[in-house]
This record gives C-alpha cells, structure tokens and sequence, in this order.
C-alpha cells in the first residue's frame, strides 16, 4: 500500500461503538472507587496495574480520535489499551480483597483471576501505536515483517499469562501478591508456573528489540520526510522525550525525597505524554508549533540534566572531599545551581534552536543583524526598507506595512 492510498475501514470502526467502548471505559473508572476501598488500597494504588487516572486519560485519547478519525486504527489502538488496563486494576482491587482478606470467599473470583492480566495486551498494543503512527500502516511494505513478528512475540507472551491464570484456577491454587498480581505471573515463582519466568527472561527483550526497531522504523521515516508527515513525527518524538524526562525525574527525585505528589504527577505526566502528543498529531493541530514545543522540551530536559549533575556532584564534593556539614553543603549547592539556570538555559537553548528550531535560530541571527545595522543607520528611507526586509526574511508574512511616527 503507497502513502497516498486510503486506509482501509477497521470492521466495526464506526463514531458510536467509539462512545460504547468509552462508556465501557467510564463504568470501568468508576468501579474502581468501591473496589479500591474494598480492597482498603489507595485509589492511585498500580501494584498490579497503572492508576486508573492513566487509564481513562489513554481511552480518552482514542476515543476522540476513533469518534473523529474511526478509519485510523490508532485510536482504536488507545482506546483497547485504556480498556484492558482499567479492567487489569478492577481485577487487582478485586483479587486482593477476595483472595487476601477474605480468603477467596468473594464471588467471581475466577473472572477477577482471568482478567486481571490485561495488563500484557495493554503493553502490546502501545508498541503496535508506535508502528502504525500516524496514518495507521508501518512507514513501507518492508516493516510489515516486524507488525508481524512483534505480534507473534507478544501471542506468546499473552498466552503465557493465560495458561498460568486458568491454570490456577484449575488447581485451586491463587495466590496474590500485595498488589493483585498471581504469584505465578510475577516471575519469581518456583514449581510448575516457574517455566513462565524463562519465557518472560526471554520475551521481554525480544519485545524490546521489537520496539526499538519500531522507533528506528519511524526515525527512518523521519529522515525521508518533509512538510506535514515529519510534522507528525516531531510530534512523537517531543511527546516521547517527555514522557521518557518525566517517569526518569520521577524515579530518580523520588529517591532524593521528592514528595509523592510531585512525583505522582511526574509519573502521570510521562505515562500521558506519548499518546496526547500522537492524537495531537493525527489531528494535525497547529502542527508548526511543534519545532518550538521540540526544542523547548529538549532545552529544559538537558538543563535540568546538567543541574542535577552539578547539585549532586557539589554537594558529594563537599561532604565528602571537603567535610563541609551537610546543611551547609546543600544550600550552597543549591544557590550554584540556580545561578547557573539562566546562563546554561540560555546557551542549551541556542544549540538545541540551531538543530530543531531553525527558523527561530535563524530569525535570530537576522534580527540581530539588523540590530547591529541600526545603530549606524542615519536615512529613515533605507531604515524602513531595510526592517520591511528583515521581518520578511524572518517571519515570512503575507503582507508588510511600516508605519512610522513621522508619515502623514
């Protein structure tokens, strides 16, 4: 199939089974309220899921994008995802109340047990969005033999969590972790299940592998590109640099005593990073934005980077080179750091400009020029001739006017 053919209609891809499904979702959202006090666990609680904040943030997505664009398998894509991972949380809220506080006493225990691996296709299928971004086909014909075979990987995978759920049920045999997990599932378990950690030892890096050669298929699309598709993928790739800046600060700061708030929202923040940025693109929203956003979210991911570097490694200098007292060391560690945000913003961001932002960094050299210019510039003629000319090489209007104080 060639860039400009039609995509084919998904069966069923209709505006109103996008409102079914994300009704489905909202029902699903809401019972996690009563679950999660059933099982006395925390609402933001992901020990055998994610919040279920993510999970209707993911369906939201692909609802608006499958309700606007149904023939675009991506939001379909999003949406089963947001889907499997809201009913992967019910069923985690419900296996720990069943099957830890009231010792499997609680009804529909076994659907709880069946369901609550949804997480495995959730995983699947943000790889698969990766692949078919923007327009819902792999970049060429020749990517389709990864569709394919990341799509195998992941059959095993999947149809290894549910040998082991029926498994434990056949045996009379579930036991859940502190997050709803099946002991069995979590890869540590020894006996019959154990040959499932094996095949997770071997199928989470071929998933890996697949994933990365669906980031390099995109980065190969990506260079031969031009004009609204490589919009689109710079779209991806500030949601991705995002979300991967966001869920790192999360876990690195959360170590250092960062309170949970505001590692939460870090967290949530990078787990909606990707797909908000991707429906953004498949919308082809205000996509000339992008180079601004781009190097904006590099600048400030590099800076932050490079302070935290200079923070640790002047207050390990300190402490443990110096002997200076702890307190001490971390205020002036601090004070370094902040000194040196507006001058290290500001020379990240003329190098990031110079790669992803080239109109601005042009429009700047331009601007800077004329700067230069006007201060020995003494006819008012050539002043106005000579700014109608650099607004035109920088901005590019359709139309310009100067007006000056002086014109009658």
């Amino acid at each position: 199939m060639t860039p400009g053919t039609p995509a084919r209609r998904v069966p069923l891809a209709r505006p109103g089974t996008a409102w079914v499904l994300g009704g489905l979702l909202l029902a699903l959202a809401i019972v996690d309220v009563p679950l999660s006090r059933l099982a006395h666990q925390s609402l933001n609680a992901s020990g055998g899921s994610v919040p279920v904040w993510v999970s209707a943030a993911y369906g939201l997505v692909g609802v608006v994008v499958a309700w606007r664009k149904p023939g675009n398998p991506l939001g379909w894509v999003f949406l089963f995802a947001g889907l499997f991972t809201a009913l992967s949380e019910d069923a985690s809220f419900y296996m720990v109340a069943d099957y830890q506080l009231h010792h499997g006493s609680l009804p529909l225990g076994w659907a709880a047990v069946l369901t609550q691996p949804g997480w495995a296709p959730a995983i699947t299928l943000l790889g698969v969005a990766v692949l078919l971004f923007p327009d819902g086909r792999p970049p060429s014909r020749r990517w389709r033999w990864l569709l394919w075979a990341y799509l195998a990987v992941a059959a095993l995978w999947i149809g290894g969590t549910a040998v082991i759920s029926v498994g434990a049920i056949a045996g009379h045999d579930i036991r859940v972790d502190s997050g709803g997990n099946l002991i069995g599932l979590t890869g540590g378990a020894a006996g019959p299940d154990a040959w499932f950690g094996v095949v997770q030892d071997v199928f989470f890096p071929l998933l890996a592998l697949c994933w990365l050669l669906s980031v390099a298929s995109q980065v190969v699309s990506y260079r031969r590109s031009s004009g609204e598709r490589r919009q689109q993928l710079k779209w991806m790739l500030a949601g991705a640099i995002a979300g991967a800046a966001g869920l790192l600060l999360a876990v690195l700061l959360g170590g250092a005593g960062l309170p949970g708030l505001v590692r939460d929202i870090l967290a949530v923040g990078g787990m909606l990073a990707l797909p908000v940025s991707m429906g953004v693109a498949v919308f082809k929203y205000r996509l000339l934005d992008i180079d601004r956003i781009l190097s904006r979210t590099l600048s400030y991911a590099i800076v932050t980077g490079l302070l935290i570097g200079v923070y640790a490694g002047l207050v390990l200098l300190a402490t443990r080179v110096l002997k200076v007292h702890g307190t001490v060391a971390v205020a002036a560690a601090t004070l370094a750091a902040a000194a040196l945000f507006a001058p290290v913003r500001r020379r990240v961001q003329h190098v990031v400009d110079r790669r992803f932002n080239r109109a601005r960094y042009d429009a700047d050299r331009t601007l800077a020029a004329f700067t230069s210019r006007l201060t020995e510039a003494l006819d008012l003629d050539a002043v106005r001739g000579d700014l109608a000319g650099t607004v035109q090489a920088a901005l590019e209007p359709a139309h310009i006017s100067v007006w000056l104080a002086g014109d009658r």
